[in-house]
Order: structure tokens, then sequence, then C-alpha cells
């Protein structure tokens, strides 16, 4: 339904009860518990509204799609066709990454905040990550900023290339 959990999100994010966000938003606190719970889908125009009463936008998001490019020795890279955008609070957290991708250092801790450890982390992903770990951890403008420093084989480079060089970057 459209809306479930988008607007408790946004309610919650913005720190309102659901007394608070319906009273301002025009409408009960059952209705808007309805929409929450998924019991009720709220028109776009309410969910406009409701979302806009907390401080949130209605936004079309493109999706990552991602392609095969063939890399060295047989190796196939999953590549998006555009580069995933990240929350600020995601882009500079703090993360670790799961044993699968990080398996020589298991349990570190990358500050996405330092520029250095950033640098590492995007590393690892595009050698060894799968489309969804580009999309959690892998921000496009960061990864633009930092392309030509990063410290990845030639092939994974190869693969990545086309969709990096299509953004402009700084000289």
């Amino acid at each position: 339904m459209a809306g479930h959990g988008l607007v408790e999100r946004a309610r919650r994010a913005a720190g309102l009860t659901q007394g608070e966000l319906a009273r301002r938003a025009h409408t009960s606190r059952p209705t808007l518990s309805a929409y929450e719970n998924g019991r009720k889908s709220p028109s776009l125009e309410t969910l406009e509204r409701l979302l806009g009463e907390a401080g949130f936008d209605v936004a079309a998001v493109p999706r990552v799609q991602f392609v095969d490019v063939p890399g060295a020795r047989g190796r196939v890279y999953r590549v998006p066709t555009s580069l995933p955008r990240l929350r600020i609070a995601d882009a500079l957290a703090t993360v670790v990454l799961p044993l699968d991708l990080n398996w020589s250092s298991p349990g570190q801790e990358f500050r996405l905040s330092d520029r250095v450890e950033r640098a590492m982390l995007y590393e690892i992903v595009l050698r060894e990550g799968r489309p969804e770990d580009v999309v959690r951890y892998i921000d496009g403008v960061l990864l633009v900023e930092l392309w030509q420093e990063l410290v990845v084989p030639r092939d994974v480079r190869a693969a990545w290339e086309s969709v990096v060089d299509a953004l402009p970057r700084r000289s």
C-alpha cells in the first residue's frame, strides 16, 4: 500500500506523535494509524500533506539498475548504470563490513567520514561487493571525488569507468 511505513518513518524522524501529525495534517489519529499500519492507503495528495507536515517532500528517485560487465579471467562485475546516492548520515557513518566482503580484516570499523578509511572501504566494495553492497555503502558523489586515488585492479576500474566518467569531476 502507498505510504505504508513511509509515513511512520517520517513522523518518527520529525519527533512527532501520531496525534500531533494528525492535527497538523487535518486528519484523525485513527486514520493516520491506519495509514502507518497498512490498513488504509493514502491518496498522493494526502501522502504529500502528511509528509509535508513532518518536514519531508515526496520525490521520485531513480532506481539504481545493475548490468554485467566482463572482467579479466572470466570474472563478471555487477556495475550500476547510474551511481547510487546515500543519505548523509549513511554516507559518513562508521560501519563494519560483513565477513564475505572484508574477510582479511574481520570486524574492522571504517569511519566513512574519514577520507582514507572511506577510500579503503570503497576499494573493498568495488572489488568484492554485490549490488546490495554497492547501494548500501557507496555514495556516488563521494566515489567520483575519490575515483582517481582508489587502488583497484585494472579490470575493476575499466568496468566502473563509464558510469564514473559520466559525471563531472573536480580538477
